[in-house]
């Protein structure tokens, strides 16, 4: 294998299939380079940027023979900004190349082959992102507002007028919002100085009633007259607008969203449909931001539920609003929910109320307590469903989950590597992966959200 002394500054390459972060990769008698901006069968005149022992960073400089699987990105921004990391491939090959991804971190960190189901897309791949996160800033001259998302690896923020993968009528709002809090005299924040008003917008868009709640971050730790001013103004000028409110973020912090938030105007919450049931999400409840991409998912555990079970206790945890435990209650005896944010369980009540639900039972709390509790007291489920964030669960979870499951894990998980790195720890103590389907979640990114079927009613 070649060292990094040996590798040319330029070279030619043929780009082989696409890393878990979306990077092409080619290789040179072994060793490792990762291209950004490239698609499988590539044939690439790339730069050198960065050698390390075992694998080099490049960049395109001419692609001599175009993949055929590259496409028109449905952007003109996608090149400089961050967010649609694979717009450049055609939709199908995306799912071919995300399956790749899944089966390449099972087998590397797993360390066991997996049956890796075909990827199942998303109803839409355009305007399908119905949370919105943009960064605000401000041009250094004019004091013009800007807002969008920050350029690949950098903190540059690209002003976006048009996101097509987000649903028209956001557009208008934030082009509301950066005109009128220039009339207002508000300013942009500047991460450098750590000083303007207006840090983040924050829009959750509704695709059941096309309703928004609008969340201004601010930084400061107080509501300001002008901030009060824009928020009335965002919804009495605009169309359906569900509610305004103002969090309060005045820490150097990467965090999106402090912990103080207060309602200006409006309704704190859009409304979803979800398994033919009413939820309410707020500006810090987790939900996936594709609604119709989540139904799938939700149905595919019921389904695979009723067809391997009758009447069955569930756990429901990492339970955010308890989305799981609500789709599955009507084919439940009994669905017990854990959730440590105390707003979601909260509303996770008034949506169980609403819909006329009698068998779930709340819990507020952290996940890993609340087993120990459950355990010390003998309870046992048929199914546990564990849909944890990005960094997967605690060892010290999953030996609870193992004590309290009597049948099955579904394991629901955006992060394949913490996935595969928790079913190796299961698969250690007696449980068995009988297949992974994954859900195309987010398309036009590397992003892949994974369903893991996991049996424990073999273990020693």
């Amino acid at each position: 294998m070649l060292t990094k002394k040996d590798i040319p500054e330029i070279l030619t390459a043929k780009i082989e299939k696409l890393s878990n972060l979306g990077l092409g990769i080619a290789k040179l008698d072994g060793y490792v380079i990762f291209v950004e901006g490239a698609c499988p069968d590539d044939v690439l005149k790339i730069k050198i940027n960065k050698k390390n022992k075992n694998y080099a960073n490049a960049e395109i400089l001419e692609i001599i023979e175009p993949s055929p699987y590259r496409i028109e990105p449905l952007c003109k921004m996608q090149k400089v900004c961050g967010a649609c990391q694979l717009q450049f491939i055609d939709y199908d090959a995306q799912l071919k190349f995300k399956k790749e991804i899944v089966e390449d971190t099972m087998r590397s960190i797993f360390g066991y082959e997996v049956d890796v189901r075909d990827v199942v897309p998303s109803p839409q791949i355009k305007e399908y992102r119905h949370k919105i996160q943009y960064p605000i800033g401000e041009t250094k001259e004019s004091k013009r507002i800007l807002a969008g998302y920050y350029k690949s690896g950098s903190h540059e923020l690209v002003n976006i007028k048009h996101c097509p993968i987000q649903p028209v009528y956001c557009d208008r709002i934030i082009e509301f919002i950066r005109e009128e809090a220039q009339k207002l005299g508000i300013r942009g924040y500047s991460e450098k100085s750590h000083k303007g008003e207006l840090r983040h917008v924050v829009i959750r868009t509704s695709n059941y009633d096309k309703k928004n709640l609008v969340v201004l971050v601010v930084n400061s730790d107080k509501l300001s007259n002008n901030v009060k001013a824009l928020a009335n103004s965002i919804f009495k000028s605009l169309e359906n607008i569900k509610g305004v409110e103002v969090n309060f973020n005045n820490k150097k912090t990467n965090l999106i969203l402090g912990e103080k938030s207060e309602l200006v105007i409006g309704e704190g919450y859009i409304e979803e449909n979800i398994c033919d049931k009413i939820f309410k999400v707020g500006a810090k409840t987790f939900f996936q931001v594709n609604p119709k991409s989540a139904d799938n998912i939700f149905r595919y555990v019921r389904e695979y539920i009723v067809s391997n079970f009758k009447s069955p206790t569930i756990l429901d945890a990492y339970a955010g609003i308890t989305a799981f435990g609500i789709c599955m209650s009507d084919i439940a005896s009994k669905v017990v929910s854990i959730e440590e944010v105390k707003p979601s369980v909260e509303l996770a009540g008034e949506i169980i109320k609403e819909n006329g639900i009698k068998n779930i039972e709340l819990h507020c709390g952290d996940a890993g307590d609340f087993f120990a509790k459950e355990t010390s007291l003998g309870r046992e489920f048929n199914i546990t469903i564990l849909d944890p964030p990005r960094k997967g669960c605690t060892q010290n979870s999953l030996d609870y989950a193992l004590k309290l499951t009597k049948d099955k894990i579904i394991y629901v998980s955006c992060n394949p590597a913490t996935l595969a790195r928790d079913l190796k720890y299961l698969k250690e103590r007696g449980a068995e992966v009988e297949y992974i389907q994954p859900f195309d979640m987010f398309p036009h990114t590397y992003h892949i959200e994974n369903v893991a079927i996991i049996r424990l009613s073999q273990r020693d």
